[in-house]
């Protein structure tokens, strides 16, 4: 280091302005400060650091795959059910088989809605109590790569 003459002369020693610096490794650094810790919380690291990112994302992409695709099948198999029910009710009526009272089934129609509407406001604050136990979101956050994957993969699913 230089003593406070040579400073105030201009005369420093050329081996003293080698400055310290620190080291950083950036591994280290990497795993302490992830980008998602900074998205989405602290909570996120340990479940999703578990797996590497491709196979999280495989694991992801094929359950959401099969979800996806088993989730299409049913849809289909309910939505030609009830379609060809409603048909089979409509040939059924216009033949003569049988004869619907639809005033009575207007009436039973708007009664259920009256129901349905009053139990509905009233189970509200118990789903929002439900989804708050549960933590969704916090899964999410933790898991957020395999949730990705999940979903594209649902979506995939869905689309075959």
């Amino acid at each position: 280091m230089a003593t406070a003459e040579q400073r105030e002369a201009g005369q420093d020693d050329p081996e003293s302005e080698d400055e310290v610096y620190e080291v950083v490794d950036l591994t280290e650094y990497a795993r302490r400060h992830q980008w998602w810790s900074r998205v989405f919380g602290n909570n996120s690291g340990p479940i999703a650091e578990k797996y590497s990112v491709a196979t999280q994302l495989m694991m992801g992409g094929v359950t959401g795959w099969c979800a996806g695709y088993v989730f299409q099948r049913v849809g289909k198999i309910a939505a030609t059910a009830i379609g060809g029910g409603f048909l089979l009710l409509q040939i059924a009526n216009h033949s003569g088989y049988v004869q619907v009272d639809w005033k009575k089934v207007e009436k039973d129609v708007n009664k259920a809605k009256k129901h349905l509407k009053k139990k509905a406001n009233k189970a509200a604050p118990e789903i929002n109590t439900f989804i708050e136990e549960v933590k969704a979101t916090d899964f999410i956050k933790r898991n957020i790569v395999l949730s990705s994957g999940f979903v594209g993969g649902f979506f995939l699913g869905l689309a075959s």
